[in-house]
């Protein structure tokens, strides 16, 4: 038997279970597919079921939450496969590298580039917090990244997009990308390595070489992606719940006025309000967006808006806590004021413009 007919029979599963993955692949998102076009006929039916007109304030927040629970997870369900299968090309070691491995100036901008890129949540946080540090990566650069990944993550933008249009997911892109860059830049100028907590000061700062590239053929990055969507989905679905419940009483039992009062651009506070509200909700990008498409179509202001949903996924109380264990009180609170400052800017500047 031939070197050749050997290679070749070992091929053979490799191939057959490519296909697989292919096939069933292909029928997912066919099924995907088919569910999100009957979304509105399937909401409105199951809303018509309920002893409430339809018109009513209970009406409009039923069909509020019943249409948006399987949208916003079925978007979810895609953005997270997709987004997974993007990270099987960025492991933290690799970023770590990357990172390291560039001049600082360049530094601020590749770090938020690369916190938008890999979707790491706030729970990951703290290892990748003391991974950058110790591998002699800036502390403002770290920052950058640490701003940017959940502020501006792919599966925050995806459902931003899927939601309220492209748009505002593309100011919210440019204005998260640019606080992130900005925020990390000062916070590196003001040389804050002394507030870091006195372990974290100790680590022995040294060189990273390239990263190993793994051996993942396509089945292994699919898999990966599927892994993803079992732990991420399994996660948040409470919370996209929650945010949509939220989202359906602002938009069945909010009068259009009252939000404008409350959340217009006309109201000077409503900027600083719409941030003092936001920090100490804990929800993530997936649980605030209904939220916003709520406050949305209410006429909030976009710049209020968009100054909430920045506040509750930047600066959670939640992720505040867990960074107590590398950073001082002090370095929070000068890391807080930072960020605000640029959220505040940013919702300032929309509400002044359109």
């Amino acid at each position: 038997m031939s070197v050749d007919t050997i290679a070749a029979g070992r091929d053979e599963p490799n191939r057959n279970r490519l296909w697989k993955w292919i096939a069933g692949l292909g029928l997912a998102l066919i099924g995907w597919g088919f569910a999100y076009s009957q979304l509105v006929p399937f909401s409105e039916w199951l809303v018509s079921l309920f002893p409430v007109d339809r018109a009513s304030h209970l009406g409009e927040a039923l069909a509020f939450f019943i249409y948006d629970v399987p949208k916003v997870l079925l978007l979810l369900a895609l953005i997270v496969f997709l987004t997974g299968v993007l990270r099987s090309w960025f492991s933290p070691e690799k970023t770590r590298a990357i990172l390291a491995g560039n001049r600082e100036i360049l530094g601020y901008p590749l770090a938020a580039l690369l916190g938008v890129l890999t979707p790491f949540c706030s729970c990951s946080s703290v290892p990748l917090f003391i991974g950058f540090l110790s591998a002699g990566i800036p502390l403002g650069v770290t920052f950058s990244f640490l701003i940017a990944g959940p502020m501006v993550g792919p599966v925050g933008l995806g459902l931003l997009f899927g939601l309220v249009g492209w748009q505002v997911a593309l100011i919210y892109l440019v204005f998260g990308f640019s606080i992130a860059a900005v925020a990390g830049w000062v916070l590196g100028r003001m040389r804050l390595e002394r507030y870091l907590q006195d372990w974290v000061r100790e680590l022995n700062t040294g060189s990273v070489g390239e990263a190993p590239e793994e051996r993942l053929d396509i089945v292994d990055r699919l898999k990966i992606g599927a892994d993803q969507v079992r732990e991420i989905v399994g996660k948040v679905w409470i919370w996209v719940v929650i945010g949509i419940a939220i989202g359906a009483l602002i938009h069945g039992y909010v009068p259009e006025a009252t939000m404008l009062r409350i959340m217009g651009g006309e109201a000077w506070w409503s900027v600083p309000a719409a941030v003092i509200v936001g920090v100490p909700m804990y929800t993530n990008a997936a649980g605030v967006i209904p939220i916003v498409e709520a406050l949305l179509g209410k006429g909030a202001a976009l710049g209020t808006t968009l100054a909430f949903m920045m506040s509750v996924i930047a600066l959670s109380l939640p992720e505040m806590i867990i960074l107590k264990q590398v950073l001082t009180y002090r370095l929070i609170a000068i890391f807080i004021a930072v960020v605000a400052a640029g959220i505040l800017a940013t919702g300032f500047l929309f509400n002044a413009i359109i």
